[in-house]
């Protein structure tokens, strides 16, 4: 199968009245910010897109994206490579009226001056937030996860300190 690059934008009310469907690839180099966030450069990242109008006359996005990034291990400060994929439902909206009206299955976009969507950019932001907040390896693949520290535990070796306030006790009952 031939590897087609994504538009960078797309008109999404056309798109949508064609039908359009879109399978292919965002170059890796396309997504800076991603790749900022990263220990190292992330693959390219792997899209498929549908443009439609629901039956509801709503214009909408469907797509899934994916790819797999390197990043540090939080335990054990080591690099992992992890796949992230991302789902999204979204519908271009114009102000917030129409988004106040937008039914909980879409997620509103913005279209710029001439009515186009970034493709790149929106697939790119939807990544960046499905990275995992403190990335870490599996446990059983991590060299520290058995290791780990238990916070919270009391020492039974620890004896009991005096209550400071106790002299006050003894005022309060007389």
């Amino acid at each position: 199968m031939q590897t087609v690059k994504i538009p960078v934008s797309i008109d999404p009310i056309r798109s949508a009245s064609s039908h359009l469907r879109f399978n292919g690839i965002v170059p890796s180099k396309n997504v800076k910010r991603l790749n900022e966030l990263c220990a190292g450069d992330c693959s390219d990242v792997t899209v498929s897109l549908e443009c439609d109008v629901d039956l509801q006359g709503i214009v909408y996005l469907r797509g899934k994206a994916v790819t797999e990034l390197t990043l540090i291990c939080q335990r054990c400060m080591t690099l992992y490579t992890t796949e992230v994929t991302v789902e999204f439902c979204l519908s271009p909206c114009k102000d917030q009226a129409k988004i106040d009206e937008l039914p909980d299955a879409y997620d509103p976009i913005e279209c710029n001056e001439i009515g186009e969507v970034r493709l790149h950019q929106l697939i790119e932001d939807e990544l960046i937030v499905a990275m995992p907040i403190i990335p870490m390896h599996e446990d059983s693949e991590c060299h520290l996860g058995a290791k780990d520290i238990a916070v919270g535990a009391i020492d039974p070796a620890h004896e009991e300190r005096p209550n400071p306030f106790a002299v006050l006790e003894k005022l309060k009952s007389k």
